[in-house]
Parts: structure tokens; sequence; C-alpha cells
């Protein structure tokens, strides 16, 4: 296989209907010839948050058309790929299987490989996509449905250093969105509203904090502002101080252990300076800026995927692809991989200290 490789890749993981084509060249310089991302915001809307069977139909309806646009844009023709990649997991499974099976039939009807990806391995990679990014790195995957540190010491190598033990942030962000009714996506609409109130007004928990290790919790922190909305008359500056105090209370959280982090990880890896955030809460600003400090006053760097590149999208997955096709690192016959609804990159830890849950689909985190 060439160092110069063309993928198209595909992402139906939540909420986003997306592909991308994307050129990664020998030096690893990555060019994404189209990509569109299509949202699913106005019917999950209604229900202040993502509706699985909702999720799987819209994708059904859309994906062909999604890819189809695409490769049109990008000019080239389905033969002239190296490969196609698509999530197969982890993720809602409907959504997930739509992608995947899509891609594994566009790949036997072209004849080339198809490439299953980790969903986080292409967040874990999304920086990659705008600047050179060597490893190893520490990684802070911060999403909706994951938090976690990881030590990426190369492509395929992770190693999980801390988890969320209960929800993730992003998780509690859409949960106070709903609670207030402020709009959907949760995210985006707690931090435009916090931009108009005092981060000080409510005196808001910081679960495990203040505890030695590195992992997160953020359960009792939603539970707290839920409290506060159901006993307390809010106005409309009440809940925009609610807001600012509710974020800056995950900031704290998520600033506080990455600091550890980063100590522990420069331990483990001398002369290693690198902080990767990824995510769609990475593009929250105001945990952006803390972070910059964080790796300011570490002697590091905080390396962070473009803002567009932060949600969810084909790009990473494209790239995720190409970075697997390049290294031979597939499976012998991805055409016979079956989706998965929990996909922990670091497998060993969470089959042997499962952060949170578990069961007969394996490991959650």
């Amino acid at each position: 296989m060439s160092d110069h490789v063309t993928i198209l890749g595909i992402e139906t993981s939540c909420d986003e209907t997306a592909a991308a084509v994307l050129t990664r060249g020998p030096d690893g310089t990555v060019e994404i010839l189209a990509e569109t991302v299509h949202s699913q915001i106005e019917e999950h809307a209604p229900y202040g948050g993502v509706v699985p069977e909702i999720a799987a139909r819209a994708h059904a309806d859309i994906t062909d058309s999604v890819i189809a646009a695409t490769l049109e844009d990008s000019g080239l023709a389905l033969v002239e790929l190296d490969g196609i990649a698509a999530t197969s997991g982890p993720g809602l499974i409907g959504g997930v299987m739509v992608g995947m099976m899509t891609g594994k039939a566009l790949a036997m009807a072209a004849g080339k490989p198809f490439i299953p990806i980790n969903h986080l391995e292409g967040h874990a990679l999304s920086p990659r996509l705008a600047e050179a990014c060597p490893f190893p790195y520490l990684l802070l995957l911060v999403s909706g449905g994951h938090c976690q540190f990881l030590d990426v010491t190369g492509l395929g190598s992770y190693h999980r250093l801390g988890s969320t033990i209960d929800d993730a942030a992003g998780e509690a962000f859409d949960k106070l969105a709903k609670t207030l009714g402020i709009g959907f996506p949760g995210g985006p609409a707690v931090e435009r509203l916090a931009t108009q109130g005092d981060p000080a007004r409510f005196d808001l928990p910081r679960p495990l904090l203040n505890r030695p290790n590195l992992d997160f919790s953020f359960a009792g922190l939603k539970t707290a502002a839920a409290r506060v909305v159901e006993n307390e008359p809010l106005d409309d500056q009440a809940r925009a101080d609610l807001c600012a105090s509710f974020q800056q209370a995950i900031t704290d959280c998520l600033s506080g252990k990455t600091e550890r982090a980063l100590a522990e990880f420069k331990g483990q890896h001398s002369g290693a300076t690198r902080l990767v955030v990824a995510g769609g809460v990475a593009a929250n600003q105001t945990i952006r800026a803390a972070l910059e400090m964080v790796a300011k006053d570490a002697g590091a760097t905080l390396i962070a995927p473009p803002l567009k590149h932060c949600t969810d999208n084909a790009a990473m997955i494209a790239l995720a692809g190409a970075e697997r096709l390049v290294a031979g690192r597939m499976d012998e016959d991805g055409l016979a991989f079956a989706a998965r609804p929990r996909w922990p990159l670091d497998e060993t830890s969470a089959q042997a200290d499962p952060a949170y849950g578990g069961g007969k689909k394996g490991a959650k985190a």
C-alpha cells in the first residue's frame, strides 16, 4: 500500500450524518477534499435530547445522499479511492449500523478495503487534521458520552489514566439545558447563557476534584443544579448565573484533573509536552482557555482540533482510516467486523477495571 492514500469516511454514531473524502500524504499532511455534516438538531430538539430510534431512521434516510454529494464535491469517483472507513462503534447501535453497512456495501461494490473505525480513535487523532501532532501525547477526550484521560503513544496504542465514574461532562451540560428548557444541543446553549451570568452566584460541588486519582464524576453536580432549579424561583438573570456557575464547576474539575494528569504524563514520558483536548466539549471557549493556562503553567502545548472538528464529523474517521491503511493496522477482514455499541480505546483497562458499567455488551469505558 502506498503511503499516499485517499479515503472516504462515514460517521453516523449519534445525531450527525457525515461523510468526508480526505487525502493523507507521505509526510502525514492531510488535505480534506470534501466534507458534509447533516445535523438532526430539528428532529431531536422537541425531546431535549437524542432519541435513538429517530436518529437511526434519519441516518437511513439520508446517508446515501450525503455520501453521493460529498463524492461529487471531491471530484473523485468511488473507484479512485484507496479505501472506505466508517465508524463501527461505539455509539447508538442503530445509527452505527447504518453507516457501517453502507460503507461495507460501497467497499464491496468498488473492490476496496473496508476499515472499521473506533469513533473515539477518530477524536483522538482529530487534531492531526490541521497540524502536526507527533506521539506521544496526553489526550483529554471530553464529549457528550465520554470523559477520560488517555496516554497516547502511537496509532492503536492508548492507555487509560482516568475516566468518569458516572456521567460525561457533555451529558451534564445537556441535562442542565433540558432542565432549564433553554434548547438543544445543551452544551452550546449553556455556554451562550453563561456569558451573561455570574459564575460565583451558586455554590456548586466539584466532585472528586480533591481526590488524588484522575477520575471524574459529574452526577452529583448535575443533581445539585437540578435542586437549585427545583427549589429556587429563577428569573432570567438567575438562570444565566446558574449556567455560568455550572460551567465554572465543570471547568474547575477538568482543569484541576488535567494539571495532575500532565504531571503524571510528563513523569512517564521525559520531554513529552503535548496536551490534546478533543470531543464536542473541547469547543467550549471557557474550558479551552482554562486548559491553555494549565498547559502553559506546566510548560506544555495545548493542541486542539478546529472547532468544526471537535464535534462528530467524518473527516476524523477518514483520517483514522488513512492512518490505519498506511500502517497496515486493520482487521484481517473488515467486512466481517460487527458493530459495537461499546468499544473502549483501552480495552485491557476497561475489562480489568471498568470505570462504570459492564454487562454482556462489554465494559462501557
